[in-house]
């Protein structure tokens, strides 16, 4: 059991909140395969202040979404707070911070993994989020901006000083960006520092990979990324293998296409035909790989517009 603040979760397995990817047909999915604790895609505290309706659509969310998690960005107090005001009008059990992102755009805004160069900053932010929340507050951060500053225990005890019920880490710096080697041993300095629940990402692409996360880090949960892109069943692969060290082979061809036409349909319920499509197809990519002969493929459904084509090329991917 995984206990942040009085959110109690059966699994230490969590989906992590991915830009453009993430949406309720995606979360729906992971949490049929043991995703117990999902987030919804990164929130911008500008955008939701403004009441953008891409930013409402991305909170959209039902009965069987739950529990359910929030990640905001942002670094200014006014917009912070007009977004935590805007988010009461949401269910969702989980708030998280993000001070991760390393996105430039981001950066350069001093959000994200900007907010890892000023600590004190984050912290004042943080109380400020947490005073302000009605649910628990947890912060996403990294191993530190480059690997000159390292500073991720600092900014930890930091957090937890602030009121943070929990952390995320990415066990890279800003400057590695999704690249280069995990940082098993600051991941578990922080781990060792915090009284608070410490949950740890990067490079959570299988369930040996989870596992070595696990035994190198002591860290309490793991949040999965870009190891569910086109992999919805690895929630349940790790959770086999953290229990017997069995691993569970790939599903069949006839399985995945199955997954897939089903992702497919719930896309278009959810956007419409045009949109759900589009969508979709970075999805086929990721599904696919590892087919043979797919890249004709890959390419028509880069194209495809229609429910119909889109099906077509699912089914003749077998």
């Amino acid at each position: 059991m995984l206990k942040i603040g009085n959110l109690k979760l059966e699994s230490n397995l969590i989906l992590a909140p991915m830009a453009g990817v993430s949406d309720l047909p995606f979360r729906m999915l992971n949490r049929q395969f043991g995703a117990e604790l999902a987030f919804v895609e990164m929130i911008n505290c500008r955008s939701i202040s403004y009441k953008s309706k891409r930013t409402q659509s991305m909170l959209s969310s039902g009965p069987k979404d739950r529990p359910l998690g929030v990640q905001l960005l942002g670094c200014e107090e006014k917009f912070i707070l007009k977004a935590l005001d805007m988010l009461k009008n949401y269910k969702f059990e989980l708030l998280d911070f993000n001070a991760a992102c390393p996105a430039k755009k981001v950066v350069r805004r001093e959000e994200g993994a900007g907010l890892l160069k000023e600590p004190e900053k984050l912290k004042k932010l943080l109380k400020l989020v947490v005073k302000n929340s009605a649910v628990p507050v947890t912060v996403k951060i990294r191993t530190g901006w480059d690997k000159e500053s390292v500073n991720a225990r600092e900014v930890a005890l930091y957090a937890q000083d602030a009121g943070a019920a929990g952390l995320f880490i990415h066990g890279r710096t800003k400057a590695q960006g999704y690249s280069g080697a995990v940082d098993y041993a600051a991941i578990r300095e922080v781990k060792k520092a915090l009284a608070i629940p410490v949950i740890a990402s990067g490079d959570i692409l299988s369930a040996q990979l989870a596992k070595k996360m696990l035994d190198e880090t002591h860290c309490d949960g793991l949040a999965i990324a870009r190891g569910a892109f086109g992999n919805p069943w690895i929630f349940k692969t790790i959770k086999e293998f953290l229990k017997t060290g069995r691993i569970i082979p790939q599903p069949a061809k006839d399985t995945v296409i199955s997954i897939m036409l089903e992702h497919l349909a719930a896309s278009i319920g959810f956007y419409g035909e045009r949109n759900g499509v589009v969508i979709f197809r970075k999805f086929f990519g990721w599904y696919t790989r590892g087919f043979r002969r797919i890249r004709p493929l890959r390419e028509k459904s880069s194209r495809a517009r229609t429910k119909e084509e889109m099906q077509e090329i699912i089914n003749r991917s077998l």
